[in-house]
């Protein structure tokens, strides 16, 4: 991990947003919507934004912005059936999580900028778990013009584990009913949603407690060309770096060394309006990883003809398909004899007097891409789904792997203070590269399904209750040797049960108009 692109990244969101800080304190009073090419009013989530860019449309329309702060505290407690998330164990404890929030908006005429910190410690009762940090920054700064506007936003995390399903935070339901719920309208509209979760970076699904820093900086440009066209320019860098190893059954390092990773993202995009709710356009885009693991590398270029659909305040319904073309920089360990590869087990390579030469090899792959997105808005109910194919950086399994994901939720309130919610979730990867592995497996596939239940308590105290369960699974019988239990078999599956009571204190927000 270059730890200097980190700094350098904070440094560069922080001077960013400082500088435009200085810029003055007059805000805006929101005015008419402008005719094309004219001056911009203050900077708010746009009702129909480009399809090919990152934002997605808000739902509440015609939102008034606002410069405010707000503070939170968050305390939860949950039971985990196995919160060591080990293959094929089950050991019930206790997990604490203390947590505060802290998220600005504030805005001006021509920019805007949007920050969310959530932070505190975690508690595992459990040897070898215990006490965990967590932490999770985003940054949001918009400078708009006459027709366009530039994005430069920063997402920084480090977890105890990954981020497909939340588990970190007790699950998804947890997170979404009440930390995920007190972002500000820029960052709760998807600023770093929408296709972010799935073309650029991420650590996705875990297997151990294993704590990463994940940081993902973008820069995005819109430019209204004309009042039905506009491009799209967006470039992007993350790494993903892990803190340790997996932890065996018996609390002995297992020989799982995570794979880190590197990844450079370039997306350009054309979009043309055919009517107020109607969009189509074409992407391209690029993706190169480097992994930690020696020789390992992967660039993809993908293509994608898209189609949107909007009904402002109810519906966006988004969709994308089209070829991914892919070439692995891969290594080989092959057993030779007398510089003459030979194919023999590799346990009898050097009892036999052979010795093991690394060669580089490379492959090329065309595979299918894509990604639709449904968010609908009844009169009471909001739900959302989400279908994506992309390829990924393996979770620090695998050295790159080809990944389905499927995410759906909904919630619904049932009285003035009560509301209840669920989601589910399904990530299937499979492994791109024949030497960049860190479990013996090809392929592995994770699900997760939660429900709760919401209640308000006055003004600024809510609590909630929730339920979620996960499920891990590879294709083979024991990708982890060093996990076998007291039986001596292996297990190529980790399920765990989480029910959690929480409660949040969110003060109405703190106007700086």
């Amino acid at each position: 991990m270059k730890k200097g692109h980190i700094i350098l990244t904070l440094t560069l969101s922080l001077y960013t947003a400082g500088a435009a800080w200085a810029q003055g304190d007059e805000p805006a009073a929101p005015p008419p919507a402008p005719a094309f090419g004219q001056e911009s009013p203050a900077p708010t989530v746009s009702e129909n934004p480009p399809i090919s860019g990152i934002d997605q449309p808000g739902l509440e329309p015609h939102a008034a912005p606002e410069s405010f702060l707000l503070p939170g505290l968050h305390f939860s407690e949950s039971v985990d059936s196995n919160v060591s998330n080990t293959l094929g164990t089950s050991n019930v404890s206790p997990v604490t999580r203390g947590l505060g929030s802290l998220t600005l908006q504030k805005l001006w005429k021509n920019y805007a900028v949007a920050m969310d910190y959530i932070g505190g410690v975690v508690y595992y009762d459990r040897t070898g778990v215990g006490l965990q940090q967590l932490h999770q920054f985003d940054i949001d700064n918009r400078i708009s013009w006459k027709r366009g506007q530039l994005a430069l936003r920063d997402s920084f995390s480090y977890l105890p584990e990954g981020t497909f399903g939340f588990q970190a935070y007790g699950g998804s339901g947890a997170y979404n009913s009440s930390i995920g719920g007190t972002g500000s309208s820029m960052l709760g509209a998807s600023a770093f949603g929408g296709q972010t979760s799935s073309f650029y970076g991420g650590s996705g699904v875990s297997v151990g407690e294993v704590p990463r820093l994940t940081n993902l900086a973008l820069a995005d440009v819109v430019e209204n060309l004309t009042p039905k066209s506009s491009v799209t320019l967006t470039a992007g860098y993350g790494i993903v770096h892990f803190y340790g190893n997996l932890t065996s059954v018996t609390g002995a390092p297992a020989n799982v060394s995570f794979i880190g990773s590197s990844e450079e993202t370039v997306q350009f995009g054309y979009d043309r309006t055919l009517n107020p709710k109607d969009q189509i356009a074409f992407s391209y885009g690029y993706q190169g990883f480097t992994f930690s693991t020696v020789g390992t590398a992967m660039h993809s270029h993908v293509l994608q003809a898209m189609y949107g659909h909007r009904i402002s305040g109810r519906m966006d319904f988004t969709i994308s398909a089209g070829p991914q073309f892919t070439h692995i920089s891969d290594v080989a360990t092959v057993c030779t004899f007398f510089g003459f590869p030979v194919n023999v087990p590799t346990t009898d390579c050097l009892a036999l007097g052979g010795t093991f030469v690394v060669f580089p090899q490379s492959s090329n792959q065309i595979s299918a891409a894509g990604r639709v997105s449904l968010r609908y808005r009844f009169p009471k109910t909001s739900v959302s789904l989400e279908y994506s194919r992309f390829n990924t950086s393996g979770s620090g399994l695998f050295a790159g792997s080809r990944s389905d994901t499927a995410v759906a939720n909904a919630q619904r309130p049932l009285t003035r203070i009560w509301d209840v919610f669920g989601d589910v979730g399904y990530s299937r990867n499979s492994r791109l590269q024949a030497g960049g592995s860190s479990v013996a497996a090809n392929n592995f596939s994770y699900i997760y399904a939660g429900v709760g239940l919401h209640r308000q308590f006055g003004r600024t105290l809510k609590g909630y209750v929730s339920y979620q369960f996960n499920d891990l699974s590879f294709d083979s019988a024991c990708p982890v040797p060093a996990t076998a239990v007291s039986s001596g078999t292996c297990s190529n599956r980790s399920q765990r049960h989480v029910g959690s009571i929480g409660l949040d204190w969110t003060p109405r927000p703190i106007r700086l108009d």
